[in-house]
């Protein structure tokens, strides 16, 4: 007996030992999440082996914050341990609490991380706190950071963004083409940002004695507003036609609400577009999901401002399944018109976002209604397409592929002294579309994967009181439970060996 329990230990002992060397050898991790958030895209696995350089990382994170702060850390810890194994040591990182030294705190914000000021709610109080949610990437004598890390955000994303700027060693050429009323890109800020992380911006000025560069296969034209002529047309058409591939956002129709009017917007970009296969009409979208305008109203003590839905603003919720809006949720639009395809069976036309279930066109030119008081039956469409793809029915790698947003508004943040904030979903978007027309869309992997943030309620009082009783009851009532189990089980036994014995089988008989 004892010699069976002896080699049952050993090999017990050997099992966990090998286990244990196994482990050590090979690196085992399942990623149990819903949306798989831990798992590194092959965009990031492709960042990481292309290392040949260490490459440190200080995260200054504080702690003691609300749980939706804390998990914000958890998660840009747990990929920074994916990113050190997966680069073999390339990737050395380390956290810092900068709440708890001034000499580290005054080390962060020197660095560029930049703290913000939260409210810690307290049962009877509240207080404020420093808030560091930043890093400081470091890659020879170069530096990046990561001034904050917001709760809600793609942290893989932002992490490989911030690797990948230091070890690109050529970024693809995109240009912006300029000369017809487009937003010069100090206006363009937050999208301009975004895609400096990977590409190069040059500006493009079309001229009677001057093309395209060679070296440019995207290029975007963002709001044009004054007339293309036929030869710069015909630039664009040898572009397209060479497999160059275009982003366009285009204002068929336009606003004024300081006239209440609604006008149709010609510059003969809109012609060459139908020619190649699609259409955007004169129409306003208008659309029951929409966002608002701030109306002022007169009252007999005075003036005051009253928000009000404006359908001429539609808020996109509905997108095909497509890399370029992957990930989406709201895309806000000013003033858009309706795509429709126009081209013949050698090009594949694919709408990729669309108005709601409640919407309608109107053919402009015409005039604003603020004041209307909107009904269901204003609202007889559904689902009209205000962006879309245009692709070649082609199996050659060259053909040309065009994005078509039917609003030539959406990015555009204005003069420095009169800049306005973008809908994150109107970046990404056009984001998306640049990546997926410099064949770069592996990147989309990286931008769709933002945590949702599981907040934690606080419970009331009473809850907080049966929280606290049935902790305290449930471990004795299980103990209890335990033990009348083992009672019943040692009963159970003896009456078992009773039954085992002679006399208690004569006396039964």
């Amino acid at each position: 007996m004892i010699k069976n329990i002896s080699i049952r230990t050993v090999l017990l002992i050997s099992t966990i030992i090998l286990v244990n060397l196994i482990a050590i050898e090979f690196y085992f991790r399942f990623d149990l999440t819903e949306d798989k958030k831990y798992t590194l895209s092959k965009a990031t696995t492709d960042l990481l082996d292309s290392l040949n350089e260490t490459l440190t990382i200080k995260a200054y994170f504080s702690e003691d914050l609300p749980p939706e702060y804390v998990e914000v850390r958890q998660e840009f810890q747990t990929m920074l341990e994916e990113y050190a194994k997966r680069s073999e040591g390339k990737i050395v990182y380390e956290f810092i609490n900068p709440n708890t030294d001034k000499i580290k705190e005054q080390e962060a914000i020197e660095a560029g991380v930049q703290p913000r000021m939260i409210t810690i709610w307290k049962k009877t109080q509240n207080r404020q706190q420093k808030a560091f949610m930043g890093a400081v990437i470091a890659f020879g004598d170069k530096r990046e950071v990561i001034p904050f890390v917001r709760p809600g955000s793609a942290v893989e994303y932002t992490l490989s963004s911030a690797i990948k700027k230091h070890v690109l060693k050529t970024r693809p050429v995109v240009g912006f083409l300029q000369g017809h009323g487009e937003p010069m890109l100090n206006e363009l800020l937050e999208v301009r940002k975004r895609l400096e992380i990977r590409y190069q911006i040059q500006e493009i000025r079309l001229t009677d004695s001057t093309e395209i560069p060679t070296h440019i296969r995207t290029m975007v034209l963002v709001r044009p507003a004054a007339e293309f002529n036929n030869l710069q047309i015909q630039k664009l058409q040898r572009f397209y036609d060479s497999g160059g591939n275009l982003f366009v956002a285009l204002n068929r129709v336009d606003g004024n609400l300081q006239n209440a009017s609604g006008t149709v917007v010609s510059t003969g970009l809109e012609r060459w577009l139908k020619e190649l296969g699609i259409e955007a009409e004169d129409n306003f979208v208008v659309d029951a999901q929409c966002a608002a305008i701030t109306l002022q109203q007169q009252t007999g003590a005075g003036i005051f401002n009253r928000q009000a839905s404006f359908p001429y603003i539609p808020v996109i919720s509905a997108f095909a399944d497509h890399p370029v809006t992957l990930g989406l949720q709201n895309v806000v639009l000013q003033f858009a018109s309706n795509l429709k395809f126009v081209g013949d069976s050698s090009k594949r036309f694919t709408p990729i976002a669309f108005s709601s279930p409640k919407s309608a066109l109107q053919k402009a030119p015409l005039m604003f209604d603020v004041q209307r008081q909107w009904m269901a039956a204003d609202f007889p469409l559904k689902n009209i397409p205000v962006a879309a793809v245009l692709e070649n029915n082609s199996t050659m790698s060259e053909t040309p592929k065009l994005v078509l947003v039917a609003d030539g508004d959406f990015v555009i943040n204005g003069p420095p002294q009169k800049m306005i904030n973008i809908q994150p979903d109107n970046l990404n978007l056009m984001v998306n579309a640049i990546d997926w027309l410099a064949d770069e869309n592996r990147w989309h992997e990286l931008q769709i994967k933002n945590p949702r943030v599981r907040l934690i309620r606080q419970p009331d009082e009473a809850s907080s009181k049966l929280i606290k009783f049935a902790s305290f009851l449930i471990p004795i009532i299980l103990l209890l439970m335990f033990g009348i189990y083992r009672l019943q089980r040692n009963i159970n036994r003896k009456n078992n060996l009773k039954r085992r014995k002679p006399d208690y089988q004569q006396s039964a008989n």
